[in-house]
């Protein structure tokens, strides 16, 4: 991916999102942007338009950390996009993933019997292992059956973004398709940045970008996001709608791997319907008829 481009484009769509009225200046009259001018991010920025200019135009490199601080404040990032906006910064200056170089994992990491072991330990919510490349790598016997639309009977390693964008039955699965598409695209814009020489999330950008509509428009926009934890809803086709909170744990021997786990509030009607979904996963039951 285009340094330059990236570090341009997302900061003037992170410009174009912050009024004159948040920032605390006076809108004036004839303003021909609905964000704010270089002129006032400079000014705020404490920098000289000159240079805020070269930064917008991608020149990024070289730029220290108070004033990509100073960046940060005057676009009101939040913890996700200043990070990203130093990811692309030390990019540019050939030092990407914040200061530490990414060990590639293997894909022998996900045979390891230990993480397999670790994932069958949890028995009471979903767990699985993504890569940077939203690639499903390992699950547990629940995770198998949550996601039996995804995983299916294909040979090719399964891929939450491709399932998002490119199958029909994502829709179905996720009452709340287009949250989860902007959360899917965002997360991926911010592996984007930590290493954009990543040749394998270029080339799903590149399908997905091909392919869908959506995923284009999402990706332009230059949002990002982490996962962390939070809450979702989900419709199986085996137990119906289901809400459960996720975390998000990083995999520290397998750096870009991460652990998800997907759990139901005790004494829900969710919780109810995953011990049957685990059931249908343990007895092979073609179907069970959920409350």
């Amino acid at each position: 991916m285009d340094n330059q481009s990236e570090v341009r484009e997302f900061l003037m769509s992170r410009r174009a999102k912050v009024t004159p009225e948040r920032a605390g200046l006076p809108a004036g009259p004839n303003r021909r942007v609905a964000g704010l001018r270089r002129t006032e991010v400079a000014t705020l920025a404490g920098v000289s338009v000159e240079y805020y200019a070269k930064l917008e135009r991608g020149a990024i490199a070289g730029a220290s950390s108070s004033v990509l601080d100073a960046i940060a404040r005057a676009l009101q990032l939040d913890d996700t996009e200043r990070t990203h906006l130093f990811d692309l910064a030390r990019a540019a200056d050939g030092i990407p993933l914040s200061g530490r170089p990414r060990r590639r994992a293997s894909r022998n990491s996900v045979g390891r019997p230990s993480l397999q072991w670790a994932l069958n330990t949890i028995t009471e919510g979903v767990a699985f292992v993504r890569d940077q490349h939203q690639d499903l790598l390992a699950t547990n016997e629940l995770g198998r059956a949550f996601y039996s639309p995804l995983i299916g009977d294909g040979g090719r390693t399964p891929n939450l973004a491709r399932f998002q964008f490119l199958d029909p039955a994502s829709r179905d699965f996720y009452p709340d398709w287009d949250l989860f598409s902007e959360m899917c695209v965002a997360i991926m814009r911010t592996e984007a940045g930590r290493d954009p020489n990543d040749k394998g999330l270029h080339d799903l950008v590149g399908e997905l970008s091909t392919r869908s509509d959506t995923f284009r428009q999402l990706w332009g926009a230059h949002d990002v996001r982490t996962h962390g934890s939070g809450t979702k809803r989900f419709n199986h086709p085996v137990v119906g709608e289901l809400t459960l909170a996720y975390e998000e744990l990083a995999i520290t021997a397998d750096p870009g791997f991460v652990l998800m786990i997907y759990s139901a509030e005790p004494g829900s009607a969710s919780a109810e319907r995953l011990h049957l979904l685990a059931s249908w996963a343990a007895t092979g039951v073609a179907a069970i008829v959920s409350d």
